[in-house]
């Protein structure tokens, strides 16, 4: 990785709660990877505390790290909590996802 593309995540998760605290549905996203007609994504999301996605099917293969705050991941199979620095690979199930305070994630999905 060179100096010209280098993203500082932290920097980016800081401007994103920003912005999700501001939208009216609570959330702002930005993919940094991949996108059209690649294999592997990455997006960084933000949701302000007491926002999230309601319940969605699996996107396939996908993670996600907790950058900042707290989040709950609720599927049938149970449910987890991460906090920043935490790991959660997303059941490929339906799935909901909660922010129990101002959160960002990367989320990386190999799509199906």
């Amino acid at each position: 990785m060179t100096t010209s593309t280098a993203l500082s995540l932290h920097q980016l998760a800081d401007e994103l709660i920003t912005a999700a605290k501001a939208a009216s549905a609570g959330r702002s996203a930005r993919s940094v990877f991949g996108g059209s007609g690649k294999t592997l994504r990455q997006t960084v999301l933000a949701l302000a505390a007491d926002h999230g996605l309601d319940d969605h099917e699996s996107p396939g293969e996908a993670t996600l790290l907790v950058l900042r705050g707290r989040v709950r991941l609720d599927a049938p199979s149970g449910a987890v909590e991460g906090a920043a620095g935490d790991y959660l690979p997303i059941p490929e199930e339906r799935h909901s996802l909660a922010a129990l305070e101002d959160s960002a994630v990367l989320l990386t999905v190999v799509a199906k």
